[in-house]
């Protein structure tokens, strides 16, 4: 058991969710200290008076009998009030930080620019306020993740699909919106610096989306039992900038293509022989 607590993965920063990949995952991480500022002042303030009380009116060898007290209408009343409102408080909060935790952002000027408007199946799902982004379905399949490039439009005269498996590529600066399903059991796809999880469930659709300033990897896993191999279902995703992120698309292709030439000569040859 103590393993699971101390893990790397799942206990993030140690205190608070992991933050500095993505704008949601700064806002959640914000979000959490907040409440867990607000949480840890109750508690040492309760805490502090039961301490306080336990001395202070404690029953001493060869003193008086304490009192018994029934009730007390205006302190009862009072920290029930009290608690109505610190809930509505935090319950303000959270919805001041929910719209930028939930709705994509624009890409920025210096993210791909090469991004159709993109469309739905759920009326529920946010869109960027320009309706571009670059759209990446993620399939959980025991135990690997398959990533297929939806609105990937490079400059090729052949429309082939791309999708690629483990590692997600993507170009910073630029909005990423992630439609999330399975096709066996139910997974949970999980980048800790790139936001909340998001379950992959078969025959539904989840969503979330990151945005990536900088270069960089990042780790993730599946964060829902989903077999004997569980732990081994890892993710990646690999942020690179608009021009080389353009570059692996293409080569990505190719090597597809070249991938299914040769499988297709292979059943030739075979069905030959």
């Amino acid at each position: 058991m103590l393993s699971l607590v101390f893990a790397s993965v799942a206990s993030a920063n140690g205190i608070s969710p992991e933050d500095g990949g993505s704008p949601n995952a700064n806002d959640i991480h914000t979000l959490f200290l907040i409440v867990l500022v607000i949480g840890a002042v109750i508690f040492v303030l309760v805490e502090g008076l039961l301490i306080y009380s336990v001395i202070k009116f404690r029953r001493r060898r060869g003193g008086p009998e304490p009192a018994m007290v029934h009730g007390n209408t205006p302190l009862e009343v009072g920290w029930t009030v009290g608690a109505a409102l610190i809930v509505a408080g935090i319950a303000a909060v959270t919805f001041v930080f929910l719209p930028d935790i939930k709705n994509p952002p624009n890409s920025s000027p210096n993210g791909l620019q090469q991004l159709a408007g993109i469309e739905f199946a759920s009326l529920e799902q946010p869109k960027p306020p320009n309706g571009k982004a670059l759209r990446i379905n993620v399939v959980g399949q025991q135990y690997i993740w398959r990533y297929d490039y939806i609105q990937a439009r490079p400059r090729l005269t052949e429309n082939r699909p791309v999708f690629s498996y483990y590692e997600m590529v993507v170009p910073t600066n630029t909005t990423v919106v992630l439609q999330i399903n399975s096709s066996d059991v139910a997974h949970s796809w999980w980048i800790p610096t790139l936001g909340g999880k998001a379950d992959a469930i078969p025959g539904h659709n989840n969503y979330t989306w990151f945005k990536i300033s900088k270069p960089g990897i990042y780790h993730g896993q599946c964060a829902e039992l989903c077999g004997n191999n569980h732990a081994d279902m890892k993710a990646q995703v690999r942020a690179v900038p608009p021009d080389e992120y353009q570059a692996w698309l293409t080569q990505q292709r190719n090597d597809i293509l070249a991938s299914q030439q040769a499988l297709s000569a292979a059943r030739k040859a075979g069905q030959g022989s």
